[in-house]
């Protein structure tokens, strides 16, 4: 088992945040090297294969904006994708510059796996806690959602 830093350092909101950015930092790390280990995808390889299973067949620059994500970025991730077989890529007849990123039969395989990995990873964590915390948890995270988009509308 790993150690993490001390998880609480005080109780302002910038001590308390950084707690929580150190966990959720530790906890996608998790999520991550278990994918890895298990179905071979990474978690960003993982969440284009989500989206395209999600929405279907995507040219390259949507795939990118349903991500939040730079253009090179996905492109980058869609090529090590299709090397693999996992994803398809054709070329939109009317401009060839295009690219239009479908998930094939082996991607759908590997999307599987890799979500039933990270769905152990949480449960072996988020599963220690009693049903209250839990809900108390949700809470939270809505309340921290709220003013984060809050905070976005603002600035």
């Amino acid at each position: 088992m790993e150690q993490h830093e001390a998880v609480t350092t005080g109780s302002t909101p910038e001590q308390v945040g950084l707690s929580f950015l150190t966990l959720a930092y530790g906890l996608r790390e998790r999520v991550d090297r278990s994918m890895m280990s298990t179905a071979g995808l990474s978690l960003s390889r993982t969440k284009v294969l989500q989206a395209l299973a999600g929405r279907g067949a995507l040219h390259q620059a949507e795939l990118a904006a349903s991500l939040g994500q730079a253009p090179r970025s996905v492109t980058q991730i869609v090529e090590g994708l299709e090397r693999l077989g996992l994803v398809a890529r054709t070329g939109d007849p009317e401009d060839r510059r295009r690219k239009t990123v479908s998930l094939t039969d082996s991607g759908r395989t590997a999307l599987a796996a890799a979500e039933q990995a990270g769905t152990q990873a949480l449960r072996h964590c988020f599963g220690s806690l009693e049903p209250q915390q839990l809900g108390t948890l949700d809470a939270l995270l809505v309340h921290l959602d709220i003013a984060l988009t809050d905070g976005d509308k603002a600035g």
